[in-house]
């Protein structure tokens, strides 16, 4: 190629740098146009492209994802707000400076505000590979308070740019529920992920302080019609404006006024482009519908975040939560993202500390306001009370329950001890309550002409000797019985499992005998007034659902027969969903809001007990649980649940009080259906699959430990970087200083350790662990170090290496055998009996 012909291919590639017709990916760095005064500036991936505007002031007017802008007219920007009064960088006192060295773009001298209180900022952005950094350092020219700040604001064009966003403390912010303009919705984190199920863009935008800073962030729905973002700055926490609200209406300014210091403050943003098919996969799910699945653990299921601290089933549209609910663990395993599970964490500590009485009473709710509350229960500064519709004796066992759950999610033995306490004192405060020493706990309330309530169902005067409540005590003292002997509190487990063992007992006991089994309704009753007269023999269903789904009915005739009546009642409505209740309770049973039946408790759908159900029918027909669960995604493309229940009448949604709840049945598809079984030591999988199920793939992550798990009728797979394992049967694995655990059934207790001499993925299947004689395969090569549990002990045993008898080796007195074995590959060891 001579000169002449290089010199016209430089120019062609000028041409087309600049060209309008170049690929919709921006090109990589920083493009200043001093005429029209914006800079540009790109990542290296092509997806997320910036311009900012410098005349007269200072905001980005474009912001480029995937090739789309997304920002309205009035694009992003800083700015304070003193006395009704809003200055922005938009308006500068002094043209900005621009500064583009060291692959970095400087503007600085962006001045704005008034004598009351001025700023100076100095914007740093930095385009990397994946994402663009962007510092904000502002300095005040002296101590003030303001009411509002942004730093920065984000304008986006519409409501509907983007469906929701992810938030960093495992909560959303769903564009939908800000339905009037300057429907705000102000929280405690740090960063966002926006996303657009259609296009499958996201928009990753995280914060970072030091000194000790706090950072905040509003979503709003704008005065244009925009869908705007405020991040905040202060040196304390910031605090609701109007009492405990994080939501209100009609109103931008959620937070209270704060001070701020003379001198410097810096955050550090980056923006990254997020492809959200790639980030949060759905999954192969043959005879589901994965994107339902995906999208309902992406809104309703985090929808009970109200900020850090606080999770729970109402939300924060109405600023509500009900201690008395025993599965925001369980949503955790399924949203399975680490900022919810150490948000709940977080949430069961303030609740300790604040919502339970050194007498060991946990309190029944947090609410924004008074107003709910039983007099002069509700605290002003923390929003804990008693309901005003009497004690719900069901946040006693829901708090035990969640905790329990949730040491199997954190793994924190610490932070399990620090709840010890706190447990027993719930525990022993409930099982003091059985005065008349039958095994059956009593609640506060003696009788239904007290007209109070005693569980969640909290306007069914329900009294004295409540199955709702009791089921969930029996599950309760498991659960902690458990957590007991993890602690070492051998004696403070027996106990408590004694005490299990005789309300079970005292359960099934027919109702003529103390018990709560109706032989006549073929049911258990709901409750049993002191005076011994029987009320809720209406088919109840999560009385029903928990009884056989906590293991207190385990009689295979009477499972059978309640199951099938719940199913030809449901059936016989065409109802997607199971009732409340099937039959009326008497009108004097229940406040007068359920009159006539049916409505609200009083026969009303109400899909938040749903994943009882679910496990319940894995015991009697596994197709009609797989039925419910595609009841209830098909109605997630319809309303996306939100709503608090569904008329019985026209199964439409109703209730201004949008329960989490509802997710209840879809994170049974993964806990009881997928097995997703995590355990406080190791991942676990329990499945109990049909064949229509057979090849289900998707990623799971614990503890920061990714997961690939695939799953067909007794072939279970799970995968993660460091070994392999399928099994035909249940089981739990992990990996500690190059040793490969393996739990059988995924029981407490390692049934085998396999020690690896290299870092080599270890490539185990398991072919048989039954009759004490396990079996198994590794197609990796290695020298490995076996030591095999659970053995008869002192007995003789065979070692079969790829059918040959290699040793004999014997069981020591507790049933353990090691041996050593150089691997090549695709070799099967066995452990037979002589």
């Amino acid at each position: 190629m001579n000169q002449y012909n290089w010199v016209l291919l430089f120019g062609l590639m000028i041409f087309l740098f600049n060209s309008p017709m170049a690929s919709a990916k921006a090109d990589f760095g920083i493009r200043l146009d001093t005429v029209r005064k914006t800079v540009s500036i790109t990542d290296g991936s092509g997806h997320l492209s910036m311009r900012f505007k410098y005349a007269g002031g200072c905001s980005m007017d474009q912001l480029y994802v995937n090739g789309k802008n997304t920002l309205a007219t009035t694009g992003s920007y800083t700015a304070i707000k003193q006395s009704l009064v809003t200055s922005t960088s938009k308006i500068n006192h002094n043209l900005p400076e621009i500064k583009i060295s060291d692959a970095k773009m400087t503007i600085s001298n962006i001045t704005y505000g008034n004598d009351s209180l001025k700023v100076t900022e100095q914007w740093i952005l930095t385009p990397e590979k994946d994402g663009i950094h962007w510092d904000i350092e502002r300095k005040y020219n002296k101590n003030s308070v303001v009411e509002e700040l942004a730093m920065p604001l984000w304008n986006f064009a519409t409501l509907s740019v983007w469906k929701g966003g992810i938030l960093n403390n495992g909560g959303m912010v769903w564009c939908k529920y800000l339905t009037n303009k300057l429907d705000v919705y102000g929280v405690h984190t740090d960063g966002v992920t926006f996303w657009n199920p259609l296009s499958g863009d996201a928009l990753r935008i995280t914060s970072t302080t030091d000194g000790g800073k706090c950072i905040a962030s509003k979503f709003y729905h704008g005065n244009n019609d925009e869908f705007s973002f405020a991040q905040y700055l202060s040196d304390k926490e910031l605090q609701p404006r109007y009492h405990l609200n994080r939501f209100v209406k009609g109103k931008e300014d959620v937070f209270a006024p704060f001070a701020v210091r003379k001198g410097f403050v810096k955050i550090s943003t980056f923006i990254k482009y997020i492809d959200y098919n790639e980030e949060y996969p759905a999954g192969n799910l043959p005879g589901i519908d994965a994107d339902a699945v995906r999208e309902l653990r992406n809104t309703t299921a985090r929808y009970g975040v109200v900020d850090r601290n606080i999770i729970g089933g109402n939300g924060w549209t109405t600023n509500w939560k009900c201690l008395h609910e025993p599965f925001f663990a369980q949503i955790g395993l399924f949203v399975d993202d680490e900022n919810y599970t150490g948000n709940f964490s977080a949430t069961l500590d303030q609740e300790r500390d604040l919502a339970t009485t050194k007498y060991g009473r946990v309190l029944s709710r947090w609410h924004n306001e008074p107003g709910d509350e039983l007099p002069g229960t509700f605290d002003l500064k923390t929003g804990y009370y008693e309901t005003q519709w009497g004690y719900t004796m069901d946040s006693q066992t829901s708090y035990i329950i969640n905790t329990a759950e949730q040491f199997d999610l954190n793994g924190d033995i610490r932070w399990l001890k620090g709840h010890k306490l706190s447990c027993e004192n719930a525990l022993n405060w409930l099982i003091k309550r059985d005065v008349n020493k039958n095994g059956l706990f009593e609640m506060m309330n003696d009788t239904y002409l007290e007209k109070k309530c005693s569980d969640w169902i909290d306007v069914v005067y329900a009294s004295f000797e409540n199955a709702f409540v009791n089921a969930q005590m029996y599950e309760a003292l498991k659960k902690w019985e458990f957590c007991e002997r993890i602690l070492g509190d051998d004696q403070n487990a027996s106990f408590y499992s004694g005490i299990a063992a005789k309300l079970k007992e005292s359960f099934n006991k027919d109702i003529a005998d103390g018990g709560f089994w109706s032989p006549g309704k073929k049911c258990y009753i709901y409750w049993r007034d002191k005076d011994g007269t029987i009320h809720g023999d209406n088919i109840v269903t999560p009385v029903a659902f928990q009884a056989i789904a906590f293991g207190i009915c385990d009689d295979p005739d009477r499972i059978r027969i309640i199951l099938e009546n719940i199913e030809t009642r449901t059936a016989a409505e065409h109802l997607f969903h199971w009732p409340l209740c099937f039959d009326s309770f008497k009108k004097e049973e229940v406040e007068k809001v359920n009159w006539p039946f049916p409505n609200y408790e009083n026969g009303d759908i109400f899909p938040t007990w749903g994943y009882l159900g679910i496990k319940s029918y894995l015991m009697y027909d596994k197709g009609l649980a797989l039925k419910y669960i595609k009841n209830i995604l098909e109605q997630y493309h319809k309303d996306g649940l939100s709503s608090q229940r569904f008329s019985r009448k026209t199964q439409q949604g109703i209730g201004s009080d949008i329960l989490s709840g509802i997710c209840t049945t879809i994170m049974a598809l993964y806990k009881d259906i997928y097995g997703i079984r995590p355990k406080w030591n190791r991942m676990g999988l329990e499945p109990n699959l049909s064949k229509e199920l057979n090849g289900t793939r998707f990623d799971y992550t614990l503890r920061g430990e990714k997961y690939h798990i695939a799953l067909s009728e007794n072939d279970y797979q799970l995968q993660s970087d460091q070994y392999a394992i399928r099994s035909d049967h249940h089981f739990g694995a992990a990996m500690a200083n190059n040793r490969l655990l393996f739990y059988d059934c995924n029981k407490e207790g390692v049934s085998m350790v396999i020690s690896r001499s290299t870092a080599k993925k270890v490539n185990l299947e398991v072919t048989g662990w039954k009759n004490g004689e396990p079996k198994w395969k590794l197609s990796s090569a290695d020298d490995y170090k076996f030591n095999v549990s659970g053995l008869e002990a002192a007995h003789s045993y065979r070692l079969m290496i790829n059918g040959k008898s290699t040793a004999t080796p014997n069981a020591d007195v507790t049933g353990k055998i090691s041996f050593r074995s150089r691997c090549k590959g695709n070799t099967t060891y066995q452990l037979v009996k002589n």
